[in-house]
């Protein structure tokens, strides 16, 4: 759950007792008998409504190791590949672990790796937090990993440095027609990544930028606003034959 109040925000969940806060102290127990849309009061008389727990709230929300994918490009990788209910995800380069949460609202089951031990501890609070049973956090190197999986999945996200060693055994492990997605933050990245898929079978190759600009009303006139987010990496999408 989501508790909003007075510019604050903070996820929750029923099972916790209490949140301290510097407006006080929830009680988070009663949140069992509360609908979205209710207020609770904390013990100085603050109060914060209840809102249900939406993937941008995780986003705004959650603890990060460094800058993880966007919104804007989870977006294009939910729709370019149809992530539906029915899927399994392979996950690797967990970071803090938006991506393989996101993707976990939708699909059926998520497994996602990461290599790092101080990413793995933030990770594995952020799926904590966000109530997800579905995914399944495993710390490894995906470059090793790889050879020895013995599942297979629909689609195979990469957000790793090394992801062009991993693209030429991927075919092995995703079910045919399925997709493997690339994130590269560098041009340099994104011709490796071509280059191994090329050698591969695959199909369906493309790989894409999204950009985004908010637009400014004001007063003077309409405009795109001066702040904005350009270019945060390229992904490459690869159907199996």
């Amino acid at each position: 759950m989501l508790l909003k109040g007075d510019g604050k925000r903070y996820i929750v969940s029923t099972g916790d007792k209490d949140l301290h806060t510097e407006v006080g102290v929830f009680k988070l127990g009663q949140l069992s008998d509360v609908e979205y849309g209710d207020i609770i009061t904390s013990h100085l008389g603050f109060e914060m409504q209840v809102y249900r727990l939406r993937a941008a709230d995780l986003f705004n929300s959650l603890k990060r190791t460094g800058a993880p994918i966007s919104p804007k490009d989870i977006g294009m990788i939910i729709g370019h590949t149809g992530l539906n209910k029915k899927d399994t995800v392979l996950d690797a380069g967990t970071g803090s672990g938006i991506l393989a949460i996101f993707m976990g609202l939708v699909a059926r089951r998520v497994v996602t790796y990461e290599v790092r031990e101080d990413f793995a501890e933030v990770a594995r609070s952020n799926i904590a937090l966000s109530g997800l049973e579905n995914v399944e956090f495993r710390s490894g190197d995906m470059v090793e990993e790889i050879c020895s999986l013995n599942e297979t999945f629909d689609v195979v996200t990469l957000d790793m440095q090394a992801a062009a060693e991993v693209v030429p055994h991927v075919l092995k492990v995703l079910n045919p027609g399925g997709y493997l997605v690339v994130y590269s933050p560098f041009f340099e990245q994104a011709k490796d990544v071509r280059i191994a898929i090329d050698t591969a079978k695959f199909e369906e190759v493309v790989t894409l930028e999204c950009t985004q600009r908010e637009i400014s009303f004001t007063e003077r006139g309409t405009r795109p606003s001066t702040s904005r987010v350009g270019h945060t990496g390229f992904i490459t999408f690869a159907r199996a034959i």
